[in-house]
């Protein structure tokens, strides 16, 4: 299944210089003004109306937890039916970030539906490119097409706008990022509409949970959002702010400006800003952040029986590289550091998802691209490139066992 994928060049080249540059120092030349919350209340912020809509990672969250409780009286038999033993079969999916490799899900996505074998998901969660997935997942395969376009269709161009060399070097040295994303923005702002929203709450009124992580700089702790809850409050100010939590989930530190949120220490105080940025920071993929025990499911599945979970994990990228010799300059040495971090990160987060999983008694199953896929290129996002990602993840999604259950240096038993 021999691929060629196109992407980097000019981008690529101007992150690595940037994160060389950083690497140096040059980046505390200078800094922009902002009025955060004093650093002994880094975690208490809570958002101006919406009290309850997230937690911070590592530590289970009372509010979620009794949501999601809550949920169960809310679900349908239709939607979760029970088994033969009583328990009830609770499919979850996690969408990892991975920039334009999103199209390889969405494809995945739209080949898994035509199937007919695709669930109806109880939990979604997505953090960056996967949080841009992530509501048109949760609602459902009547938005595949909406993620076909979306990821097949985009060029970087609709995504950032990128300086001149000046300007860029003027960004490392007094600014916060080195593109501008008000093209992202208003594609979000054109496929989150209030239509999506409404169906986002109604999918929640009836017993489902769509979560997308942040990274909140400030703390510096990752955060769960609770998306089911902003979008089923009422609020006018709602799809504005599911809209920003998207956009902080896949804002590229250094590359993309980080995005701030209003945050009260008590309700009706004095005003402060938090700095997120993507997701990516605090987790390549995630589940529930542990922010959510599994007990939770277990014990309180099924309206009065017990819930198992089915766990399904999209990782838009590749696990085991190919090989490619490594330029000696100080940006590419930085530029391969950072991407392999980024690998044993995802492999870590996969690890802990299955330790989870096997925890509770679930059943594990990830996908991700192949390794035969030769992943290079010159541009970010290129519509060509993201077609053959896209084609590659429906082909794979029709296949009678399209699924992984071991981990990478895992084998089955005997």
């Amino acid at each position: 299944m021999r691929m060629t994928m196109q992407r980097g060049g000019r981008w690529r080249a101007a992150c690595r210089a940037a994160a060389a540059l950083l690497a140096l120092g040059l980046g505390a030349c200078g800094s922009l003004p902002r009025h955060p919350a004093p650093a002994q209340d880094a975690l208490s912020g809570s958002i101006p109306h919406f009290p309850d809509i997230r937690a911070w990672s590592g530590q289970p969250s009372a509010t979620l937890e009794k949501d999601l409780a809550r949920s169960f009286a809310q679900e349908s038999a239709r939607d979760f039916p029970r088994a033969a033993d009583g328990s009830v079969h609770y499919a979850h999916l996690a969408l990892s970030g991975g920039g334009a490799n999103g199209a390889f899900g969405a494809g995945f996505l739209s080949g898994w539906s035509r199937t007919g074998t695709r669930p109806t998901f109880k939990i979604v969660t997505g953090v960056s490119t996967g949080a841009l997935m992530a509501p048109f997942a949760f609602i459902g395969p009547e938005y595949d097409a909406a993620l076909k376009d979306f990821y097949t269709t985009t060029r970087s161009r609709d995504i950032f706008l990128l300086g001149s060399t000046v300007g860029l070097l003027w960004q490392v040295l007094a600014g916060e990022a080195l593109a501008d994303t008000r093209p992202l923005q208003a594609m979000i702002a054109r496929h989150v509409d209030a239509e999506l929203l409404r169906r986002v709450a109604d999918a929640h009124q009836r017993g489902r949970r769509l979560y997308i992580g942040t990274a909140n700089l400030d703390a510096p702790r990752f955060v769960v959002w609770n998306m089911g809850l902003i979008a089923n409050s009422g609020r006018p100010e709602a799809l504005e702010l599911f809209r920003k939590v998207m956009l902080a989930s896949a804002s590229i530190p250094v590359a993309f400006p980080p995005v701030f949120f209003d945050v009260e220490l008590a309700p009706g105080g004095p005003r402060y800003d938090e700095m997120h940025v993507d997701g990516g920071v605090g987790a390549r993929v995630f589940l529930n952040g542990g922010v959510i025990r599994g007990s939770v499911i277990r014990e309180r599945g099924g309206q009065g029986g017990s819930g198992k979970e089915d766990i399904y994990v999209i990782h838009n990228g590749q696990l085991i590289p190919q090989p490619d010799p490594v330029a000696r300059s100080l940006s590419a040495i930085a530029g391969r550091v950072i991407d392999a971090t980024g690998r044993v990160v995802a492999i870590a987060d996969l690890f802990r998802i299955q330790s989870y999983t096997q925890q509770e008694g679930g059943a594990f199953r990830w996908i991700t691209i192949p390794e035969d896929v030769n992943m290079i290129g010159d541009e970010v996002f290129d519509p060509a490139q993201m077609q053959l990602l896209y084609d590659l993840g429906l082909r794979m999604a029709a296949n009678p066992e399209p699924w992984l259950t071991q981990l990478p240096g895992r084998r089955s038993e005997p």
